[in-house]
C-alpha cells in the first residue's frame, strides 16, 4: 500500500505520517528514509527535532538523492521524509525534470508498503524567481504522480489530516 501525506510547511504532516506508519507496521519496526541534506545551522536544528521525535522507533536510512537505489530491494514498510527535499536535492545536483519524475514513478512502482511526505507548494503566489517556479512546477507534477499511484492521500493542516483518496 502507498500512502501520501501532503500539506504546507509545519502542517503536522511528518508527525502524522510517523504515527500512521508506526500503527500500520506493528509489530515490525518501519524504515525511515531521511532525504534532508543540511547546509546551515537552521536546517541542522530541524533535522535534530525529527531525530529526537523518532528516537529508536524506526530504522533510519539517510539518503538525499538515490532513493530508488536504496529502496530497490525495498525492505519496507518505509516512510520517505520528505519527497520535497528529495526534489530540491535533485535540482541542486542538476538532474533533469524528466529523470526526476521517471525515478519517482519507478519508486512508486516498488512492491513495498510506503508512506510519502510532501509539501504542498501550489497554494501560493507564483514566484518571480525562475528556480522557485521550476521547483513549484516539479513539485506539483510529483504530487500529481504520487496522487495517481497512492492508495490513500491525506491533506494535512493545523496538525490534522483529511482523507482525500
Amino acid at each position: 500500500m502507498k500512502t501520501l501525506f501532503i500539506g504546507g510547511i509545519k502542517s503536522g504532516k511528518s508527525r502524522l505520517a510517523e504515527i500512521y506508519i508506526l500503527e500500520k507496521s506493528k509489530p515490525a519496526k518501519p524504515y525511515y528514509l531521511a532525504t534532508n541534506e543540511f547546509f546551515d545551522e537552521e536546517m541542522q536544528a530541524r533535522i535534530l527535532t525529527h531525530q529526537q521525535r523518532r528516537q529508536d522507533l524506526f530504522i533510519t536510512i539517510e539518503e538525499p538523492v538515490k532513493l530508488l537505489q536504496i529502496l530497490g530491494n525495498c525492505p519496507g514498510p518505509v516512510l520517505i521524509e520528505c519527497v520535497s527535499m528529495w526534489l530540491n536535492n535533485q535540482l541542486y545536483h542538476q538532474a533533469s525534470e524528466a529523470d526526476i519524475l521517471q525515478e519517482l514513478e519507478a519508486l512508486l512502482q516498488l512492491s513495498c508498503d510506503m508512506v510519502l511526505v510532501h509539501n504542498e507548494v501550489g497554494l501560493s503566489v507564483v514566484s518571480d524567481n525562475r528556480l522557485a517556479r521550476q521547483f513549484i512546477d516539479l513539485s506539483g507534477k510529483a504530487a500529481q504522480l504520487m496522487g495517481q499511484y497512492c492508495d490513500q492521500v491525506f491533506f494535512c493542516s493545523a496538525g490534522l489530516k483529511v482523507r482525500m483518496k
